[in-house]
Parts: C-alpha cells; structure tokens; sequence
C-alpha cells in the first residue's frame, strides 16, 4: 500500500507541474497561489497518510500561503 501512495503522489505532482504550464497567462498572485494549494495538497497527503482532509487542508493552507507570500 506504500508504494501505492508513493505513486499517487508522484503522479500528483507530475500533473501539477504539467497543469502549470497552463498558467502563463495569470498573474504572479494567482500563479503563487496554485503553486501553494498544489504544494499544499502534497504535503498535506503525504503527512496524513493520504487522508481527505489532510490532503484539502494541505490545499487550504498553501493556497493562502502562496496567495500572500506574493503581495
């Protein structure tokens, strides 16, 4: 089941850094802001085991992060 999850995480991260090629044209706080929820997401996953609400927590709060990390 590990390798399972460690792969589920790769290909997250995988499809994040492909889906943020899309981002070209956002601006730098909304481009901040996706890379922290994405960021997010990871390390909320990977620190709870996989759980759900690890994982959207983890999204909360680098969504937040990244959106006023670049103010």
């Amino acid at each position: 089941m590990k390798t399972g999850k460690r792969i589920a995480a790769g290909a997250l991260t995988a499809v994040l850094l492909v889906s943020l090629t899309a981002c070209s044209g956002m601006s730098r706080q909304g481009r901040n802001t996706a890379i922290g929820a994405g960021a997010g997401a990871v390390g909320g996953a990977v620190l709870t085991g996989g759980s759900t609400v690890g994982t959207l927590g983890g999204a909360a709060i680098g969504g937040i992060v990244g959106h006023e990390a670049s103010k």
